[in-house]
């Protein structure tokens, strides 16, 4: 496998333990790339959208920064926030680092046209991605009580990958 997954081949190994139990242990599938999908929010919901399952957001930033996020339900477009208390946020440098719900509110995950955004609070977001997928950014937030997830709050992706459970 191409991507971040053949950087960080031990990816799925390393965040097995932190998965929900009720999970299954089935192989995971990718369902968008940039590489293979291109820089497209838009592609990034149609692609996702088709499964109900939980996803695992990839992202390494262009100064080889990897980092994501669990989504215990479906990335989509929505008008609120959604999701449940499995949701959690991580990082790699170099080790892995995992930023569980804190319990302060319930701002899991929104997606609109033009902004995905996980964890939220005092106006910052855990996580954020704009529309086409070029820029990012990661502050702390209340939701998951994370340090920045990049090396800067800001930053450019290169390269991103939504997987799902096969």
């Amino acid at each position: 496998m191409r991507g971040l997954r053949a950087r960080y081949h031990l990816l799925p190994a390393q965040l097995a333990p932190q998965l929900p139990a009720r999970l299954p242990h089935v192989p995971w599938s990718l369902l968008y790339c940039t590489a293979r999908d291109g820089f497209s929010l838009s592609t990034l919901y149609r692609s996702t959208s088709r499964r109900s399952t939980p996803a695992l957001l990839l992202i390494r930033d262009t100064e080889a920064q990897a980092f994501g996020a669990f989504c215990a339900s479906a990335i989509r477009l929505s008008t609120h926030f959604y999701g449940t208390g499995e949701t959690f946020l991580f990082s790699f440098s170099p080790q892995l680092k995992v930023f569980p719900w804190t319990g302060r509110n319930s701002f899991f995950l929104k997606g609109d046209k033009d902004l995905l955004m996980m964890g939220s609070g005092s106006g910052k977001f855990g996580l954020w991605l704009d529309g086409d997928l070029y820029r990012g950014g990661s502050h702390r937030c209340e939701t998951f009580g994370n340090e920045p997830l990049s090396r800067r709050e800001e930053f450019c992706i290169q390269a991103l990958e939504v997987w799902g459970l096969a």
